[in-house]
């Protein structure tokens, strides 16, 4: 009895040290790496305390390693964008412009009955409702409804349908995502431009935390001095 208490104590302490360093996400689990790690962080401390050839140093020697090894990815994760990508992946569109995407679902290994699943979990029960539909790193997804759909819709107040466009981020912790500025079909020049015309000259884009771009209402951007 006495060596399972020590044990339940020192498990205890050290799952709260390191949910507490990591940070809150695990507990979300935001990322298919975060939903492993909780698994084994739990796996750890339930299978050692009940294992009478484990001993505290083991429990504490496992879970401070496996701590270290969490907090390392979360720092990379955090310091290096391209790394962050690798781990944290990125979410997939499902629909796109009110159209399902197939080959999206295809690359996902969803069929459309599963989409539909999660579009009623969503209290959302037609595609037809849907602009853009996001799969995301956990398995969730994001809906944009046309602005038929919305729930202040344009037809309450008999106002004209207008056309829904989601935002796009173009710079990211100070690096500019070339590639999605290149989905967008413009390229350095047009971005130089869109910094020159919201009164923005010379800027180094390593000093902008965020930026976006929507196609009706523009840039929206934020520095790190903000």
């Amino acid at each position: 009895m006495v060596d399972i208490t020590i044990e339940l104590l020192v498990g205890f302490l050290l799952l709260f040290i390191i949910v507490r360093l990591v940070g809150k996400k695990i507990i979300n689990q935001i990322s298919p790496f975060t939903f492993i790690a909780a698994i084994v962080l739990s796996e750890i401390v339930g299978n050692a305390i009940y294992e009478p050839k484990i001993n505290v140093f083991y429990i504490f020697y496992a879970m401070v390693l496996w701590g270290g090894l969490l907090f390392l990815l979360e720092y990379s994760s955090q310091k290096f964008i391209r790394f962050r990508g690798i781990t944290e992946g990125k979410p997939s569109a499902l629909i796109e412009n009110g159209k399902v995407n197939r080959e999206q679902l295809k690359k996902n290994r969803m069929t459309i009955n599963q989409l539909q699943s999660l579009l009623r979990q969503s209290e959302t029960f037609s595609i037809r409702e849907v602009a853009f539909c996001y799969l995301e790193s956990n398995g969730a997804i994001s809906i944009l409804k046309k602005s038929a759909y919305q729930k202040t819709t344009q037809e309450d107040f008999n106002l004209p349908v207008q056309s829904v466009h989601v935002p796009v981020t173009i710079i990211r912790d100070g690096e500019v995502l070339w590639d999605e500025v290149r989905d967008l079909g413009y390229d350095e020049k047009w971005l130089k431009n869109l910094f020159v015309s919201n009164g923005i000259q010379n800027m180094d884009y390593s000093q902008i935390f965020l930026a976006e771009w929507h196609q009706v209402q523009g840039l929206f951007y934020q520095t790190y001095q903000e």
